[in-house]
C-alpha cells in the first residue's frame, strides 16, 4: 500500500497532553495544536471535521493519514491510532506511523542528537540520531535520564524534547521543544516510513509497564 502525498494528507499526534492535527491540502496547511489534557477524545473528531470542512474536502479525498506511533502517553497514543484507523478503514486509506522520537529529533539538524521525552515514573523515552543524514544511531529506549550515554563517536551531543524540562533531565545541553503534527506530516512525506492498511497499523511501545503500583508510589514519596 502506497501513501499518495499529491493528495490531501492528515496528520494526528496525541502522544502527549496536546491534541495536534495538521491537514495539508492544495498547497495549504491547516493546523490545530492545543493542550487538551483528558479532552483529547472529545475534541479530536470535531476538530478533524472542522479542518476538512475548512479545506473543502472529506476523508474520502485523503491520500493518507499519518499518526504518532509512539513511544508516548499510553492512552493518547491509542486515541490517535484508533481515530486514524477509523478514518482510514471505510475508504481503504494508507496509514503511515511515524515514531515520536523521530519527530522530536527532526526539529534540529546535527550529527549527534538526543531526542528525549517524559515517560513518567521517573524515566524518559530516548534515542540517538544523526539528523543531518537521516539516521537513527540507537534503539528506542526507556530509562532514567542520568543513565543515558551517547553512542561511540558521538561528539558534542545536542538534546531536544520535553525531558529537558524535567528536574531530572538528561546530562546534556538541550531544549524542551516538542514537535507538532506538521512535523510528523513532513517526515512521512519524505517516504522513509512504510504505509499500511488500517488493520495492520500498530503502535511502538518500549515499556510494558504503564503505571507505578501503590506500594511503589508510596516508596517514592518517602524517598529522600
Amino acid at each position: 500500500m502506497q501513501a499518495d502525498f499529491s493528495r490531501p494528507v492528515l496528520a494526528i499526534d496525541t502522544s502527549t497532553s496536546f491534541l495536534s492535527l495538521a491537514l495539508r491540502a492544495s498547497g495549504q496547511t491547516f493546523a490545530f495544536h492545543e493542550d487538551a489534557g483528558n479532552r483529547q477524545s472529545a475534541l479530536i473528531l470535531p476538530q478533524i471535521g472542522a479542518m476538512l470542512a475548512e479545506a473543502g474536502i472529506t476523508a474520502a479525498d485523503l491520500g493518507a493519514v499519518v499518526y504518532a506511533q509512539g513511544p508516548g502517553a499510553f492512552t493518547g497514543l491509542r486515541i490517535g491510532a484508533g481515530v486514524a484507523q477509523g478514518l482510514a478503514a471505510p475508504f481503504n486509506l494508507p496509514l503511515v506511523g511515524v515514531p515520536c522520537l523521530d519527530a522530536v529529533a527532526c526539529q534540529i539538524s546535527a550529527p549527534c542528537v538526543l531526542a528525549a521525552t517524559d515517560a513518567r515514573m521517573g524515566e524518559v523515552f530516548y534515542a540517538w540520531f544523526d539528523t543531518e543524514n537521516h539516521r537513527r544511531l540507537s534503539d528506542y529506549q526507556v530509562g532514567q535520564a542520568a543513565d543515558i550515554v551517547p553512542p561511540a563517536g558521538c561528539a558534542e551531543p545536542q538534546g531536544i524534547g520535553n525531558a529537558f524540562a524535567l528536574g531530572d533531565k538528561p546530562p546534556f545541553n538541550g531544549t524542551a521543544q516538542m514537535p507538532a503534527a506538521a512535523n510528523y506530516l513532513d517526515l512521512a512525506a519524505g517516504g522513509r516510513y512504510p504505509a499500511t492498511d488500517a488493520a495492520h497499523a500498530g503502535l511502538l511501545y518500549v515499556r510494558n509497564k504503564i503505571a507505578l503500583t501503590a506500594k511503589e508510589q508510596a516508596e517514592r514519596k518517602g524517598a529522600p
